[in-house]
């Protein structure tokens, strides 16, 4: 397997000079653990985080930031004049998101699902306009309708799900979902902010010239993640055996079969270096990004993996009653990105796992408090 970032694929970087990055949603699990190494990489690159700190858990970050000499700036991105307030940037990774598909079927959800994700995605891209910065925007596969997706064909086995052989959508074959997919349809109202957020870069990048790339990301997981059953669930399901609380399959028969691909933070990382130091390789694609289907887990084996790994048995229930938005199967086809870059993921489910449980250990009594378990 390739590794990740290799020589051949960097004949150069785009920038001559010290630059100025910001990451916004800097203080959230992918934004600063993006924020954090990026600084590693570049000594001589400026990092800016930047976050309003609403979700639980984000207000650990800060200080982590710091250490590593990244620059913390407390602002929301539903306001333009917070963006501009710090200054001059080369480059922009727009991490900032409401990311749960259950926040946006209550009113109250759904008006900060749209400003933030939109309204704050719109107010990003303007702003890399006006400085002719570089854009990396991390979207979701979550773009991909739901009706759709459950209605892929599929196999059973005594574990998961498996994508069967014969298909009546394009887009889905035995390597999972491509972004020929059809995009007709209802996705969530998380879904729909995102793929309209990819709509409006996609008129920047045409009318503008603005150098923008779209990652459409599955289940990202690793250390510093306060996984939640809609969002970071295996490492939900990682933390709830850990500090050994009960677990639901929830949907699809109660079997626990429906499957994720799932991909490290670190290869995620790697990755968006790449699309950094190399904007005009990068500028206009839009790419799924994921662990594929050599790294993917269903909820069944995640339970028997994490059991495995923490050494604790925990009550796992089952429900057969769907949850809005539910669908049984995501893989991640990532053969567009691969043909772009020799990147690939290099860390599979037990070593994604065992580093978050290793980050758990070291981290309890300040996890057990984030998570409301101590």
């Amino acid at each position: 397997m390739c590794a990740a970032g290799a020589a051949s694929d960097r004949p150069g970087t785009h920038y001559d000079r010290p630059v100025r990055v910001l990451v916004t949603g800097g203080a959230g699990f992918v934004g600063a653990n993006v924020a954090v190494s990026i600084a590693r990489r570049h000594a001589d690159w400026t990092i800016v985080a930047f976050d309003n700190l609403r979700r639980a858990g984000s207000e650990l970050s800060p200080a982590r930031l710091r250490r590593e000499g990244v620059t913390f700036v407390h602002g929301d991105v539903r306001e333009p004049a917070d963006l501009e307030a710090v200054g001059e940037i080369d480059a922009l990774v727009e991490c900032s998101a409401e990311a749960s598909v259950l926040a946006g079927l209550g009113d109250e959800g759904l008006d900060y699902l749209v400003r933030t994700n939109l309204i704050g995605a719109y107010n990003c891209l303007a702003l890399a306009r006006r400085h002719d910065a570089a854009l990396v925007f991390l979207s979701t596969s979550r773009v991909y309708p739901v009706r759709s997706l459950s209605a892929i064909a599929l196999d059973e086995t005594d574990s998961r799900f498996e994508i069967a052989s014969t298909q009546a959508t394009a887009g889905i074959g035995p390597d999972g979902i491509a972004e020929a997919f059809p995009l007709d349809g209802a996705r969530t109202p998380y879904g729909a902010t995102k793929l309209a957020a990819e709509l409006l870069i996609a008129e920047y990048v045409d009318a503008f010239g603005l150098r923008a790339v779209v990652n459409r990301c599955g289940v990202i997981a690793g250390p510093w993640q306060l996984g939640k059953v809609d969002q970071g669930v295996f490492t939900y399901w990682l933390l709830a055996h850990y500090f050994r609380r009960p677990l639901r399959y929830i949907g699809f028969g109660g079997s626990g079969k429906q499957v994720r691909d799932l991909m490290h933070v670190d290869d995620l990382t790697d990755l968006i270096d790449d699309q950094l130091t190399r904007p005009d390789h990068w500028a206009g694609a839009t790419l799924n990004v994921g662990g594929g289907r050599d790294s993917s887990l269903s909820l069944r084996e995640a339970t028997e993996l994490c059991a495995e790994l923490t050494g604790n048995r925990v009550q796992v229930t089952s429900s057969a009653s769907e949850r809005p938005g539910d669908i049984p199967l995501y893989i991640s086809d990532c053969r567009r990105l691969f043909d772009r870059t020799s990147w690939r993921p290099r860390k599979g489910p037990e070593e994604i796992l065992q580093d978050t449980l290793d980050w758990t250990r070291a981290n309890e009594d300040a996890l057990g408090r984030a998570l409301g378990f101590a």
